[in-house]
């Protein structure tokens, strides 16, 4: 009876279906919540969409540099492989809240654009709803790139030996 060998446990990307499922999930549960419980729920705020915004441009800036230093252009620093796993589970991190933000925000968009009741509160929330969703996109876009920033670049003889 032959053993495999145990492989190491690896990283594995973030998948996009993760992510697809995670934003459809939490525009389910906006919808659900904001059908129910609007009249009650006090204004959707600004300062989550600036925070996302943010964040977002942190990990953008952050993913050039790693980059650069990972591929040790000239004049950069060789970056330490400890913070690089560190952005990598802050990439993983912050694509999967941007997906749960994205789609809660995009439920209580699309149930404030198709609401029939022309509140007065609706006229209000729709801006920030939508600049939430926009902000939250950034952010997954970003926490991607920062993700795939971090990759290790294979060496030429890899490149070779994989080819027929």
């Amino acid at each position: 009876m032959s053993r495999q060998p145990a492989q190491e446990p690896r990283l594995q990307p973030t998948s996009a279906s993760t992510l697809v499922v995670a934003a459809l999930a939490s525009a389910a549960v906006a919808w659900l919540v904001i059908s129910n419980w609007y009249i009650k729920m006090p204004p959707v705020p600004w300062l989550p969409a600036f925070t996302l915004l943010a964040l977002a441009i942190v990990e953008f800036t952050l993913a050039q540099q790693t980059r650069a230093r990972i591929e040790r252009r000239p004049g950069r620093l060789p970056v330490e492989p400890l913070a690089v796993a560190r952005y990598v589970v802050l990439a993983k991190a912050s694509s999967l809240a941007g997906s749960i933000f994205l789609g809660f925000s995009s439920g209580i968009a699309v149930w404030l654009l198709v609401d029939d009741r022309q509140l007065a509160a609706v006229q209000r929330d729709v801006p920030p709803s939508i600049v939430l969703a926009a902000c939250s996109a950034a952010l997954v876009a970003a926490a991607l790139w920062l993700e795939r920033a971090c990759r290790v670049p294979k060496r030429p003889d890899e490149d070779k030996s994989e080819q027929p």
